[in-house]
């Protein structure tokens, strides 16, 4: 049974499961922001909990597959080595489920922060659609609908 589970998920089957999986989380956010819905399944453990556990799945796989991880270092030794990475389909779904993880982690705290500051959800709408496509510009715009609902600017909470 393992075996079958194994074969059904390839790298583009689990690419596709992340990018249909990671929507009903986003949507939560996004229109629920409040609910007990969204502090269960959302700003909780649970959704990294999965990704957590895909992402031991593709790291197994690809050590299964005699992926070369040390080659993984060499993203810091230029733009070019970089790139050489990501023609990889093995570091780029890990990138990619490394990259979901966070923006999702993200804005769960816009939503839990704006909850806790009283920011309509309306405003909040914006920044984490944002934060779903382009992580950082997503939080900026957050911070800066943030500094007037919090009457102050701060570096730290």
């Amino acid at each position: 049974m393992l075996e079958q589970i194994s074969t059904y998920f390839t790298f583009e089957m689990v690419y596709l499961w992340l990018n249909i999986g990671v929507i009903p989380f986003w949507l939560v956010l996004i229109f629920f922001p409040n609910s007990k819905l969204g502090s269960i399944f959302v700003s909780s453990i649970f959704p990294i909990f999965i990704l957590s556990g895909t992402y031991i799945f593709v790291i197994y796989k690809s050590f299964l597959g005699s992926y070369d991880f040390v080659e993984n270092f060499n993203l810091y030794l230029g733009i070019d080595n970089l790139s050489d990475l990501f023609s990889n389909k093995e570091f780029l779904i890990i990138f990619w489920i490394h990259f979901l993880a966070i923006n999702l982690f993200c804005g769960s705290w816009i939503s839990r922060d704006g909850s806790r500051l009283a920011i309509s959800k309306y405003l909040t709408f914006f920044p984490l659609i944002v934060t779903y496509f382009i992580g950082p510009l997503g939080i900026f715009i957050y911070w800066v609908i943030r500094i007037f609902y919090a009457k102050k600017i701060s570096l730290y909470d």
